[in-house]
């Protein structure tokens, strides 16, 4: 999850002059993903450009790296695993607080009560896919240095509002919040803060011997309108897709990719020549694919099994071909990739891997970024992060090196956006 707060507390020791420090408040994220809903089923896991729509925030509080822990709140054994492969812990809710009727507040007090070692909760939306790590970091700042009880994300709308009429009413609408006669030009007017419901911070004391997610010293954190995406209320899938590919937070990209050659990079099936040699083929689109990756700084690592021989005989020609080293792994892919990563003093976050069988499961479910071709085994398509349109030998490749690459791409600029100091504009 990469270094806390807490953790530089511990390292750093307590200030120059001071006795001892102030007591260490375990800050923890919980994202509410029930099983059931009324209009999409599973919506909380429903792929959303790819990648299932929990996933996106879960993905934004870790990059935070301001969280003790991640959590996901579910009463579905779907989600569970979901949230697992991408790295959060499960709590289990009980009957009680899965119900329509329930309320957040209601799960999150069970959550605390489960939980006596977390001081703060962000409740994070799995419905807004479009949150970023900085948003996150704003926001906690408020309650760990500022001393703020609560802390909420809202957005500014410059909207006109009139007093709603009852229909069969004869009285006349008025002006909410503007005098007609002076009508302001967007320019001229601040406009006014509304809740997006991304996300909402609050102390341990606060919701359970308060009862509720803001009070005492209130603050909020204004998100841009761009990313005040909440697929409940605002867009439909379809819009949200558009939305999350232009606005979503990416990650911060990867420098080394794993991909098993049989299933991904070639369809797994052998031909037999006239001449009795054993034949694979490889699209054109796959090493296209791969040359992309290479030349925005993506380590290439190609992978083949003891099991499947006529790859290993084609080592030699993989390599020429593609330019990449080319390694055999065994019955369990992980044991022989993880001295990979860590001679190269990488975390798992910083990794791709594409697999496409139940061996890969625990590769693809440590990869920060995993992806699987639209044929591949269950196993393996329940464990990944992404999961291609296309199969394996037939361009699943080059589409999952795009989504690399987009991912890198959208990385690059969030951080370029994060230096930008907004109060020039």
């Amino acid at each position: 999850m990469g270094a806390t707060k807490r953790d530089l507390e511990d390292e750093n020791g307590p200030p120059v002059g001071t006795s001892s420090k102030k007591p260490r408040r375990h800050v923890a994220a919980l994202v509410l993903a029930r099983g059931g809903s009324k209009g999409i089923p599973l919506k909380n896991i429903k792929k959303l450009a790819g990648v299932p729509l929990l996933a996106w925030v879960l993905r934004a509080a870790a990059d935070a790296e301001m969280f003790d822990s991640v959590w996901v709140s579910t009463d579905h054994d779907e989600i569970e695993n979901v949230a697992k492969s991408w790295g959060a812990k499960v709590h289990r809710r009980s009957p009680e607080v899965s119900r329509d009727c329930s309320t957040s507040l209601e799960t999150i007090q069970e959550f605390l009560r489960n939980n006596t070692d977390v001081d703060v909760v962000c409740n994070i939306q799995a419905t807004s896919p479009c949150l970023h790590p900085s948003h996150l970091k704003g926001a906690l700042k408020k309650i760990l240095e500022d001393g703020y009880d609560s802390v909420f994300s809202v957005v500014r709308r410059h909207q006109f509002r009139w007093k709603e009429v009852k229909k069969g009413s004869v009285e006349c609408t008025q002006p909410l919040n503007l005098d007609p006669a002076k009508r302001p030009r967007r320019q001229d007017w601040d406009g006014e803060l509304y809740e997006n419901g991304s996300f909402y911070i609050s102390t341990r004391d606060l919701i359970l011997n308060e009862g509720r997610l803001q009070g005492g010293k209130v603050g909020y954190h204004e998100m841009e309108a761009e990313h005040s995406v909440d697929i409940d209320v605002d867009i439909d899938w379809p819009v949200a897709e558009q939305r999350v590919r232009r606005y979503g937070y990416f990650g911060r990209g990867v420098s080394l990719m794993f991909c098993k050659v049989s299933g991904c990079l070639t369809d797994g099936r052998v031909s037999l020549s006239a001449s009795g040699e054993d034949t694979v083929s490889i699209h054109y689109k796959d090493t296209t694919g791969i040359g992309m990756l290479k030349k925005d700084d993506v380590e290439v690592l190609l992978l083949t099994s003891s099991e499947d021989p006529v790859a290993q005989l084609l080592a030699d020609k993989l390599k020429k071909l593609t330019g990449c080293e080319v390694m055999q792994v065994g019955e369990d892919p992980l044991s022989d990739v993880l001295p990979v990563v860590k001679e190269r003093n990488l975390d798992w976050k910083d990794v791709a891997y594409m697999g496409n069988d139940t061996a890969d499961s625990s590769c693809l479910n440590l990869a920060g970024l995993s992806a699987v071709p639209a044929d591949a085994s269950p196993d393996a398509a329940n464990a990944a992060k992404y999961t291609c349109r296309l199969l394996g030998g037939a361009g699943a490749v080059r589409e999952f090196a795009e989504h690399v690459l987009l991912q890198k791409e959208k990385a690059k600029s969030q951080m370029k956006q994060d230096r930008i100091d907004r109060t020039n504009f």
